[in-house]
Order: C-alpha cells, then sequence, then structure tokens
C-alpha cells in the first residue's frame, strides 16, 4: 500500500501536467483544429460529386458434370468446388482487361469520354469496385462516376461483359472436356473390344468354362481338383499304415518271449490267437501255482496234466508270434506296393491339376480385365452422356439478382464524414504541435525549473494582469502576492543591513518597473520607509506610474553637486519615496559607474528603510551590471514562459560576475487560471483579503502609516527625510 501510493500520485501528477500543456497552448490547438477544419470543408465543396450504381450477381461453380471423372455429390458440385481464392479470383476476373475491354467497345467509351482505348480501361478500371456480400456466394459491382447515366450504364455493361466472358471461358472448357471425354470413350471401346478377343481365345483353346470363385488356394499354393485331393488323402493313409506294420515288427523283433507274447496280444491284428490263448495260458500257470501250495508234488498225476497243458499252450503261443510276424511282414510289403502306386497316381493327379489350375487362372484374369474395362467404358459412356445434355442446356453461372438503377443522390463526398475527420484529424494534429512546441520550449515553466537552473529560490509568484496597486481602490487581492514577496525578501537577507536591492531583468518588458513600483508600495504600507530610485537611464520609466515629472533625478545629482534632497520626492502614498531619473545622458554606464553613486547608495540606506534601484534589462546593456555591483542585493524579475533558461542562466552570470549577489527571483505575469500548478500558489488571496466595507481610506489620506518593523526601528530617526 506504501509503494502503490506515491505512483498512483506521480501518474496523477503526469496526467495533470498533459492537461496543463493542453491548456496552456489551446490556442495552437484551437488553430490547428479550425484550419485543418476549414481545409477540409474548402476539400470537400471542391471535390466532384460522383454518384454510384451497384448490381448484384450470383456466382456458381461448374458442377461435377461438366468433370469427366467427377462423383455427382454434395461434397464436389455447386458451392463445395469454390476455393479459399475464388472469389478473389472473379473479382479479378470482372477488372480484367478482357472483360473491361468489351465494356469500352459496347458503351463507346473512347468517344463518350474523348480519350484514348488505354486512358478509357484506366479510368474504368478505377471506377469499378467489387465486394462479396458476407455469408453468400453474391457478389456487389459497385461503379461510382459524375454523371449518374455513366455509372448506371458502366453498371449494366460491367455484368453483362463478365457474364459473357465466364460464359465464353466455361464453354471452351466444356468443349475441351467433351472433345477428350469423346476421344477417351473411343479408346476405351477399343481396349474392350482387345480384352474381349482374348477372353474369347482363352475359353476356345483351354476348353474350360469357369463358373464360381475367381480363384482356389490349397496348401500348396496351387489350384487342385477333387481326385488331386483324394489321391493325396490315400497317400497319406497308406503312409500312415506302412510306419505302424513297421513299428509293430520292429517291437517284435526287439521283445523276448515272455516280452514278446505280452506284446503280441496287444495288438488288435486278424487272426491273432495269442490274443485269447495267452490270457488261458496265465490262467494254467496260476492254476499250477495253486497246486503247489496245496501240497501237491511234482509227480503228481494233476501236477503233471498242468505242467503237460502249460507247455502245449507255450508252443501254440510261439507258433502264434512266428505266424503274426510273417502277417505283419506280408502286410508290410503289401502296404508298401500300395504306397508306390498311390505315389505314382498322386503325382500325376497333381500334375494335370496345376495345368487346369493355370488354364483358370488366365481365362479368370482375362474375364478380370475385361469386366473392368468394359465397367470402366459403362461408367465414361454415362458421363458423355450427361456432358452432352448438360453442353445443349447450357449453365447460367452468372445470375444477376439486383439490376443497377439510376442514382439521385450522390454518394461522394461525404460531407458529414469528412468534416468529422477533419475535426478529429484537426484536433490530434493540433495536440501533437502543442506538445511538440511544449518538447521545444525550453524556457521557465514552474517554479521547479527556476530553482533547479537557476539554483536560486523564487520568491515569489505574480500573477498575470496585475495592476498598479496604489492606484486601485479598497484592498487588492493582488496585493497578497506583494506581501508575500516582501516577507521572503526579508527572511532571505542574510544581513539585515543589506537593505539595497536592484531590480533586473533579461530582457525588456518582463514587468520590472512594474514589479519595483508595487514592491516598493507592499513595503510602504507595512512600515517601512522605502525610496524608489529609477536609474533606468535608458527607458525611465516609474515617474509615469505617479504622473511625476521628470526633468530632475539622477543624473542631475550625479553631474552636479546637488543635495540628495532636491532630487528625492514624496509619493502621495505614506513611507513611499522617489528620485527620478533625470535628463538622459549620452553614457549612461560611465555615470553610473561613478564614486557619487556609491556615496548614493551608502547615502540612502542609511536614510531609508529599504532601497529599490530600477535597472535597465541586463542582456542588453551594462548599466544593470554595474547598478548589481553597487547595491547589496539583486532580484531578478523572470516573466513566466517567455525567455530561454540559457538565458536566464546568462542573467546570474553576469550579476554573479560583477560581485553582485542575487536573492531571489520573482515569476511575474503567470497566469495562475490557466497553470493549475499555480493556482495553490495564489488561491488564499481572496479568502484573506478584507471585505470592502472593512478596507480603511486610500494611502495617502491622514491615517498614519504603520509603525516600522522592530528591526529597522535602530536606524533611529535618521532614516526619515523631513
Amino acid at each position: 500500500m506504501n509503494l502503490s501510493a506515491p505512483q498512483q500520485n506521480e501518474a496523477a501528477l503526469h496526467a495533470v501536467d498533459y492537461w496543463q500543456v493542453i491548456k496552456n497552448r489551446y490556442g495552437i490547438i484551437l488553430l490547428t483544429l479550425l484550419l485543418v477544419f476549414m481545409t477540409a470543408a474548402v476539400i470537400t465543396y471542391v471535390m466532384p460529386k460522383k454518384y454510384e450504381s451497384e448490381a448484384t450477381i450470383e456466382l456458381k461453380s461448374r458442377g461435377a458434370g461438366m468433370r469427366p471423372f467427377g462423383a455427382q455429390n454434395s461434397e464436389t458440385s455447386g458451392a463445395g468446388q469454390m476455393t479459399a481464392n475464388f472469389f478473389g479470383t472473379e473479382y479479378e476476373k470482372i477488372k480484367s482487361r478482357n472483360s473491361l475491354a468489351k465494356v469500352v467497345e459496347a458503351l463507346e467509351l473512347v468517344n463518350r469520354w474523348n480519350v484514348d482505348k488505354e486512358t478509357a480501361l484506366s479510368i474504368l478500371k478505377g471506377m469499378v469496385n467489387t465486394q462479396n456480400i458476407r455469408g453468400t456466394d453474391l457478389i456487389s459491382i459497385r461503379v461510382r462516376h459524375t454523371k449518374k447515366e455513366d455509372a448506371k450504364d458502366v453498371a449494366e455493361e460491367v455484368t453483362r461483359a463478365y457474364k459473357a466472358y465466364r460464359e465464353e471461358s466455361e464453354g471452351k472448357d466444356a468443349d475441351r472436356t467433351l472433345h477428350e471425354l469423346n476421344k477417351a470413350v473411343r479408346d476405351q471401346e477399343d481396349k474392350v473390344e482387345e480384352r474381349r478377343k482374348v477372353l474369347a481365345t482363352i475359353v476356345r483353346t483351354k476348353g474350360i468354362i469357369y463358373k464360381g470363385t475367381d480363384s482356389f488356394y490349397g496348401s500348396s499354393g496351387v489350384d487342385e481338383d477333387q481326385g488331386a485331393k483324394n489321391a493325396l488323402q490315400t497317400f497319406h493313409q497308406l503312409e500312415q499304415e506302412k510306419m505302424q506294420l513297421a513299428s509293430q515288427i520292429s517291437s517284435l523283433l526287439k521283445y523276448d518271449s515272455d516280452q514278446l507274447m505280452v506284446y503280441a496280444s496287444g495288438l488288435a491284428l486278424p487272426d491273432n490267437i495269442i490274443r485269447n490263448l495267452h490270457p488261458q495260458y496265465l490262467e494254467a500257470k496260476r492254476q499250477l501255482e495253486s497246486l503247489k501250495i496245496n501240497g501237491l508234488g511234482e509227480r503228481h498225476p494233476t501236477m503233471l496234466a498242468a505242467i503237460d497243458q502249460i507247455g502245449a499252450m507255450k508252443k501254440q503261443l510261439d507258433e502264434g508270434v512266428v505266424n503274426l510276424r510273417d502277417t505283419l511282414t506280408a502286410q508290410l510289403d503289401l502296404a508298401s506296393n500300395r504306397l508306390k502306386s498311390v505315389t505314382v497316381m498322386k503325382d500325376d493327379t497333381r500334375e494335370e491339376a496345376i495345368k487346369r489350375g493355370l488354364d483358370a487362372q488366365d481365362y479368370v484374369d482375362a474375364k478380370r480385365d475385361f469386366e473392368t474395362d468394359q465397367d470402366l467404358l459403362q461408367t465414361m459412356k454415362l458421363k458423355q452422356i450427361a456432358e452432352t445434355i448438360s453442353r445443349k442446356m447450357g449453365q447460367d453461372s452468372v445470375q444477376v439478382h439486383d439490376q443497377p438503377v439510376l442514382s439521385n443522390s450522390p454518394v461522394s463526398p461525404n460531407v458529414t464524414l469528412n468534416l468529422v475527420l477533419g475535426a478529429v484529424v484537426g484536433l490530434i494534429f493540433g495536440v501533437g504541435i502543442a506538445f511538440f512546441l511544449e518538447y521545444l520550449d525550453t524556457s521557465v515553466k514552474s517554479l521547479e525549473d527556476v530553482e533547479r537552473y537557476l539554483q536560486v529560490p523564487v520568491l515569489a509568484v505574480i500573477p498575470k494582469d496585475v495592476g498598479i496597486l496604489h492606484k486601485q481602490s479598497g484592498m487588492s487581492p493582488d496585493a497578497e502576492a506583494y506581501r508575500i514577496l516582501r516577507t521572503n525578501i526579508e527572511f532571505n537577507r542574510k544581513n539585515p543591513e543589506d537593505n539595497a536591492i536592484t531590480v533586473v531583468s533579461g530582457g525588456a518588458g518582463e514587468g520590472k518597473s512594474t514589479t519595483l513600483v508595487n514592491l516598493a508600495y507592499i513595503c510602504a504600507q507595512g512600515g517601512y520607509t522605502t525610496l524608489m530610485i529609477d536609474a533606468d537611464l535608458r527607458r525611465p520609466r516609474l515617474h509615469t506610474f505617479f504622473d511625476i515629472n521628470n526633468s530632475v533625478g539622477l543624473t542631475n545629482y550625479l553631474t552636479t553637486e546637488l543635495m540628495l534632497e532636491d532630487v528625492i520626492l514624496q509619493t502621495p502614498v505614506d513611507n513611499l519615496y522617489f528620485m527620478p531619473s533625470g535628463i538622459l545622458p549620452a553614457d549612461a554606464a560611465g555615470i553610473l559607474n561613478s564614486r557619487r553613486m556609491s556615496e548614493l547608495i551608502q547615502d540612502a540606506k542609511q536614510r531609508f528603510d529599504l532601497v529599490l534601484v530600477d535597472s535597465p534589462p541586463i542582456l542588453g546593456v551594462s548599466d544593470a551590471s554595474v547598478l548589481a555591483s553597487e547595491v547589496d542585493l539583486t532580484m531578478i524579475v523572470v516573466q513566466h514562459r517567455k525567455l530561454p533558461r540559457n538565458m536566464l542562466l546568462r542573467v546570474k552570470q553576469a550579476v554573479e560576475n560583477v560581485g553582485g549577489n542575487v536573492i531571489g527571483v520573482v515569476l511575474n505575469n503567470v497566469d495562475v487560471r490557466s497553470d493549475s500548478q499555480y493556482q495553490y500558489y495564489t488561491s488564499y488571496y481572496t479568502y484573506y483579503a478584507p471585505a470592502e466595507a472593512q478596507v480603511g481610506p486610500p494611502s495617502g489620506g491622514s491615517t498614519p502609516a504603520p509603525a516600522k518593523p522592530q528591526a529597522n526601528a535602530a536606524r533611529g530617526n535618521d532614516s526619515e527625510l523631513y
């Protein structure tokens, strides 16, 4: 919060400064505004009146039917074919040379405007203005001309010429498209006929009629018929059977007697007696073991019978195994022979199937090519028919919705717009000039400028148009500024004895003499015995403020033996005395730069509380520098916004170069009503000024003057002349 407050104050100060510049130079701004406004008014008045005629047309792009292979759908027909630059291209076509040349010829503009053809084309192109109506496919064609009839005729003819130009261009495109399409159809017909002949040749030579799908893909990657598939299946079965028989024979050869019988009993083969006999053999052996357990001996008849039975069964089993092995071997030989025959049959069937597949593939390829080209030919014939019909019907790609009409009121110049723009431009230009002049202006504009560049205090700010105070009736509010000046002089002089002050300025007309007279009057009112010395021996003016004769004065005292009392006059104001300049000498600087002048200053300082010496402009003559070296203090009067800052520095340097002491600066002739930064300085003058009823009689009456300040009372009666 504490940081933002100074920034806001600074921003507000800048805004006030900008407003102050505008207020100070409002005359320049108003003058510029008036000049630009009048210029705009004159230009508007002398500009030729122009009338406008407008035609509204709708643009339609070529439909898809005009394209040989275009698709008839919403994406490719109508406005869908318009590119992003469609309207820009059409604008240029409307104003193209080919289109406008037709207008020139149709309206005979060469004779009508009395110009050559190139000039007529140039004028015509500048008259025509095209614009797309937002959100539509409409184009507005506007034509402006000083003659309303010409504007209407040109607008009509431009529309007609553009329509004819576009129809001609699109007609040429359509003819070229139709010609190419007819040629392509003939070529395609020849191609289809060639395809048909190839297909017929394949059908006759191969002797096949293919039906169904175009191709079959088996595991071998070639086309096969059912016979080839059956042969291959039989081959796989026989091969599996042969492998099984070989495995069984191998197992029979590998096992011993008991294991062989166990294995043989598990084979599911025809005439395999082992499957039935082997379980009986095992059962007989269990019975034999049972008899042994029951205690029968080996010689027992039952035991012998059982052993004989088991032996007989064992013999039968061995014979069965041999027979089984022979049977398997015979079956293996049979399977091998069958496998060989099936292999030969399979290979033959495969070759035949491959040959038939290749023949079928040739047929399929030829048939596919024929059908594809035939479909393409059909599509092209449909396009050919559509193109032919479209060409005969014609297409209205430019449709006129609004015909141009005769305009009765001019559209140019726009008086209101021109005057408003003139006022706005004048105001902006005036403000710009004001700020530019403010930037170039190096004169003193504020108290801060004086104190920054001269390094001396500002003793008072004197408002503009302040008159002579002792001639005004009552108590003037302007007197408060001089009271402030009197107070600041009193507090800024370091030595109370420094009571001789010369008032100087850089140039003439800065209000130096008026400031001195009013300051002397205020000091006299305050009880100071004040002496005014008119040391401006070039152009003296102080005597005119009091209507006093200027024949005897300072020059007489400096050049003769006159007494001081002889050249000092009492004014109508109490405590205020005046020494005129006297007869103007030829060498003013020489007279002032004398011992008698120094003695005069010293004598006057002893007799009066305050001695104010008027001098000529210090930059013009050397008189002021001489006076600045004779008196105690020098007060510089600066007119607000008049002299540049470097000139003021020269004024101060001129005083200091002769040993003078600058007490301060009086900023004179300030327009406090326009310069808001000074209003606070003088805003309370009126508030503190006494009312008319309370004001006493004018100075110079019988009312005694106020007593002298205590600081000057020590001088005693020596300060009084009479």
